[in-house]
């Protein structure tokens, strides 16, 4: 029983990583088209994007996930998601790449805003483009200032990731609590917290190792 119980959670396991790694890879850029949006000088896109990143912060990531898999099929009178398992990890996807986006957005314009103007009037009296400032003078300094706060939303995300399972997407959650539906069992949602927490602990280790990579910016 135990090595069915974990061939099952290894299933989940393997859905629960292709979910958060389409979420990062989507988010992290969105976020940071974003955060620009967020401080862009033209007001009527600025107020736009921040009323959007209020709406999604304000409202709970699972009503986001249920309207954006649930609400095509009511409003369109036709389902843009496959009934199957790869359309509900699709959308849960995209209302985590969206809602995570919003998150970020404001982490990275914190961190940009936090390098010293001074910088970059130097990088111009340099002679250096927009680009070449943002890339080798901000962005650089801006990774040094995000990764404490990115890293408890990433990690936070792992455990979002449990929240597929009201649209019925097979992660690790789901398998875990399939085993007390069908078979009263309640040690594999215990077991299931150890996969979690190796998860988590990997990313901590991670995250631990590139902070003193970057060290070097004081």
């Amino acid at each position: 029983m135990f090595w069915t119980v974990t061939q099952s959670l290894l299933n989940g396991l393997a859905t629960t990583f292709e979910i958060f790694i389409f979420t990062l890879l989507f988010s992290l850029p969105l976020g940071l088209a974003l955060a620009f949006g967020l401080m862009s000088k033209f007001r009527p896109l600025r107020y736009l994007i921040q009323v959007l990143v209020w709406v999604i912060r304000g409202t709970p990531l699972m009503l986001q996930l249920i309207i954006i898999f649930y609400g095509p099929g009511l409003w369109l009178s036709h389902n843009i998601w496959s009934g199957n398992e790869t359309g509900r990890i699709t959308a849960t996807v995209v209302a985590f790449a969206i809602n995570y986006a919003c998150y970020f957005s404001v982490i990275f314009r914190g961190g940009i805003e936090g390098i010293p103007v001074g910088q970059r009037e130097a990088g111009q009296v340099l002679g250096m483009t927009r680009s070449q400032i943002f890339f080798r003078i901000t962005l650089l300094q801006m990774v040094k200032r995000v990764v404490p706060p990115m890293s408890n939303e990433i990690i936070t995300l792992v455990k979002d990731t449990s929240l597929a399972r009201i649209i019925a997407a097979y992660e690790l959650t789901f398998a875990g609590y399939s085993f007390m539906k069908s078979a009263g069992l309640t040690w594999p949602l215990f077991y299931t917290g150890v996969f979690y927490l190796i998860f988590v602990g990997i990313l901590t280790l991670l995250f631990n190792y590139i902070e003193r990579k970057l060290g070097y910016f004081r």
